[in-house]
Order: C-alpha cells, then sequence, then structure tokens
C-alpha cells in the first residue's frame, strides 16, 4: 500500500511507509464512521419496525416471519459469490455509493404503499429482498474499502470503533423503532431509514482514501469468465487450514441466531404481551451487550492472544443464548434481555477480532472474492433459518422452536474445540502475495502477556 496522500517524508516505520495519522484526525475514516452509524440507526429501527408492521398491522404468522426474514438473507445465498468476483472489478466506494441509494428507494416504497392503503405481505417481503441485496454489494464492497482508508495496523481499533458505533445505535435504534409504531405507525418510521441510506451515500462520496486500492483484477480485466474467477476465490478458501472452520462454525451459528430471531417479536407481542414500544425498549436493552463486547475487544485481543480470545469468546457465547427462550410475562422478560445482552457482548467481540484479522490476512487482491465465499455459507443459512423457524413455529410452537435454534448456535460455538484454531494463541499471519493457495502456519507460540 502506498503511503498516506499528504504526509510528510519524516520518520517511517519498518515497512517504509510514514506512520499513519490517528483515527481521530482520519477525516476519511471519520466520514466512513458517521455515515455507517446513521445507516446503521436506520437499520436497527426497521429491525424492530418491519416486523411490527408485519405482526400489528397486518396480521402476520409464524410463516409470513419466516418468510420476511428469509427474503431478507436470501441474496447472500443466490448472488453472493457473483457479487464477490464483480466487487473485485469495480471501485468500491461507487458500488457502496449505489447499494444506499438503491436501498432507500426499496424502503421508502413500504411507507409510499401503506399511505395509499396498497400494503401487503408480499411487498413487505419484496422490499426485504431488495434491501438485502443492496447489503450483499455493500457489505462485501465495505470489507474492500475499509483497508483503502485506514493503515493494516489500524484495522483493529477501526473495526472496533465501527462495531461500537453499531451497537451504540442498536441501543437507540430498536427503541425509537418501537416508540414511533406506538405514536405514528411503523411505515413512516421505515421512511426514516430510507433517508439514513442516503445520509450514508453523501458521506461516502465525500471519502478520498488514502491508501492505494488493490490491483487490479488481471484476470477480469483480461476476460476471464465470472465463474473461473469465482472459483478461484472458493478454491482459496478450500485450501486454507483455518478458514473453513470459520465457514463452517458462522454458517451454523447463523442458523441458529436468525432461527430464533425470526419469532422473537412474535414471541414477545403474543406471549409475553408485550406492547409495540416495549418490544423496541426490550431490543435496545438486550443490544447493549454489543457495545461493550466492541469496546473490550481490543483489549482482550492484546492480552490472551487473538486467536485464545477468539475461542473463548466463542464458548461463551453459546450457552447465554438458551436463556432468550426462558421468558415469562412480567419481570420474567429480563431472561430473554440477559440472554440477548451477554450473547451480543460476546459475539460482537469476536466479530471484531476476526475481522480485523481477516482483513490483514487475506491478500486484498481477492478478498472481494473470499469475503462473499465465506459469507454465502455464513449468511447463506439465514434464509434456510428463517424458512424452518417459521415453519417449526407453525408445528411445534414459538418458544420451542426458539430454544431449539438456540441450541443449534451454542453447538455451532463448540465446534472450535474440534479444530486446529483451539490451541492456537494467535491467529496466523500472511503476507500480501501470491495466490497460491498454501496454507498459512501460525508464528511460533509466545507466552501469555502478564499484563
Amino acid at each position: 500500500m502506498s503511503a498516506p496522500a499528504g504526509s510528510a517524508p519524516a520518520a517511517t516505520d519498518d515497512a517504509g511507509r510514514a506512520p499513519a495519522a490517528p483515527l481521530s484526525r482520519n477525516r476519511s475514516f471519520s466520514l466512513l464512521w458517521l455515515g455507517e452509524g446513521v445507516s446503521v440507526l436506520g437499520n436497527t429501527m426497521t429491525s424492530a419496525l418491519l416486523p411490527l408492521l408485519a405482526v400489528v398491522s397486518l396480521d402476520a404468522g409464524p410463516l409470513w416471519m419466516g418468510l420476511i426474514t428469509a427474503a431478507a438473507w436470501l441474496p447472500w445465498l443466490v448472488i453472493g459469490l457473483p457479487a464477490g468476483a464483480w466487487v473485485d472489478r469495480l471501485p468500491a466506494k461507487r458500488v457502496m455509493i449505489a447499494a444506499d441509494v438503491v436501498a432507500a428507494a426499496a424502503l421508502a416504497s413500504v411507507p409510499a404503499a401503506w399511505a395509499l392503503d396498497r400494503l401487503t405481505l408480499t411487498h413487505l417481503v419484496v422490499a426485504a429482498l431488495l434491501n438485502g441485496t443492496c447489503t450483499v454489494f455493500f457489505r462485501t464492497a465495505y470489507v474492500v474499502f475499509l483497508p483503502q482508508v485506514v493503515a493494516p495496523e489500524q484495522l483493529e481499533p477501526a473495526n472496533a470503533r465501527l462495531f461500537g458505533t453499531e451497537s451504540a445505535m442498536q441501543l437507540v435504534g430498536p427503541g425509537a423503532g418501537g416508540l414511533l409504531a406506538q405514536w405514528l405507525s411503523a411505515a413512516l418510521g421505515l421512511l426514516v431509514d430510507a433517508v439514513t441510506f442516503l445520509v450514508s451515500a453523501v458521506c461516502l462520496w465525500r471519502i478520498k482514501p488514502a491508501y492505494a486500492p488493490p490491483a487490479p483484477d488481471r484476470a477480469g480485466a483480461a476476460g476471464e469468465p465470472l465463474w473461473a474467477r469465482i472459483r478461484e476465490g472458493v478454491a482459496y478458501v478450500r485450501r486454507d487450514r483455518y478458514l473453513p472452520w470459520f465457514v463452517l462454525i458462522g454458517g451454523l451459528s447463523n442458523f441458529g441466531l436468525t432461527g430464533y430471531t425470526t419469532l422473537f417479536v412474535l414471541h414477545l407481542v403474543r406471549d409475553l404481551g408485550l406492547a409495540p414500544a416495549q418490544v423496541g425498549l426490550t431490543f435496545a436493552l438486550a443490544a447493549c451487550g454489543g457495545l461493550p463486547g466492541a469496546v473490550m475487544a481490543t483489549w482482550l485481543s492484546r492480552r490472551f492472544g487473538n486467536g485464545r480470545a477468539s475461542t473463548i469468546l466463542l464458548l461463551c457465547s453459546g450457552p447465554v443464548a438458551l436463556l432468550v427462550g426462558l421468558g415469562s410475562p412480567g419481570w420474567g422478560v429480563a431472561v430473554p434481555v440477559l440472554g440477548s445482552f451477554l450473547a451480543g457482548l460476546f459475539i460482537v467481540a469476536g466479530n471484531v477480532i476476526r475481522g480485523a484479522w481477516r482483513q490483514r490476512y487475506v491478500p486484498p487482491e481477492i478478498m472481494g472474492r473470499v469475503t462473499t465465499t465465506m459469507q454465502m455459507v455464513n449468511f447463506g443459512t439465514m434464509p434456510l433459518a428463517g424458512l424452518a423457524a417459521g415453519w417449526l413455529g407453525g408445528a411445534l410452537g414459538v418458544r420451542e422452536t426458539i430454544l431449539l435454534m438456540a441450541a443449534t448456535h451454542c453447538l455451532a460455538c463448540f465446534l472450535v474445540l474440534l479444530s486446529p484454531l483451539r490451541p492456537l494463541r494467535e491467529l496466523p499471519t500472511r503476507p500480501a502475495g501470491p495466490l497460491d493457495g498454501t496454507d498459512a502456519r501460525p508464528p511460533r507460540q509466545q507466552p501469555a502477556r502478564g499484563d
């Protein structure tokens, strides 16, 4: 990567480039941070508003709730792999801006149809599908774009700030969404979400990356077929010693997490008797765990090593999810809130550590394809989970399905004990070099630090 634009040719680090400015003085990162924060605020409001709109206004049952959830995540399964190949050929910033604009239009169509008294459950499914498609392209490009904004050694604190802001917005968003549904309507609340996507697009438009983008995709420029380039990303993940385990654990874990969250609003409203504003408050309290999780991630990585910290966090996040299905009316609502809080704390902390590691570990010229290869499984299980939860909720019962899905997530987390990741204090490093697909080896193990 090139030196930051405008940096003085003074002291350099071991890599021969000028030391990076602190994140607080990085204007491009601040714009990315602001845009992401506003967009996440709107999305977290939608996470409460869309299910509430379906349940309260359109009388949706478990099957429709499953279809709405499935539609939001189905694009990862259908277009995830080609999206990675396309993103590796296109400017990441432009892809993100286009995704923001299309998502804003999709969500704005819901309050428009509601105002005309034409809103249907099918419309909600289509809106969720379009928004999910935009998310595929945005999130794939985002992983490629962040290393163009911050220095390699700043990826972990940068990810911690972004995940921390996401968690903070999750505190405000669901509660604000519940209040909007109570005072105005869930449909009008979705209009606010559409505006946040436009704000995000403006912030991205003003960013000037300080670091060089990945080398051009020579294979794509030379006209190599799309599927041949997709296979390159799949082969890279398949041959690696560690990445397939993250794919397996992430995919099965997301199946369980998505399964129980699909029915969570229905459970809160019909089984525990909460009003829309109380549902939003419950979501906000449950999301509190993500903020300390993001804050503590960097400290855990330094104290225990990023490999050992990742394993510990996985083992902790599994059992606490079982509490989500053990609530009861009245003060018993505190039990699923506690379970969601703890699960969010451990999951977000682990995501910060593993996300920063992957951005250093994978060569940048193939990052898009590797990311979507992993996310096709990690996120591709989510639409299946939505459909399965919708069907099981009607056949077994809502609470029983929530507990079954939480147990699935718990099982996935404990698979790390069978993986080559278990004994590692530090996750392996790999220089950005030729795409030979060979295994990276972990660095020599060091004694645990005493600080």
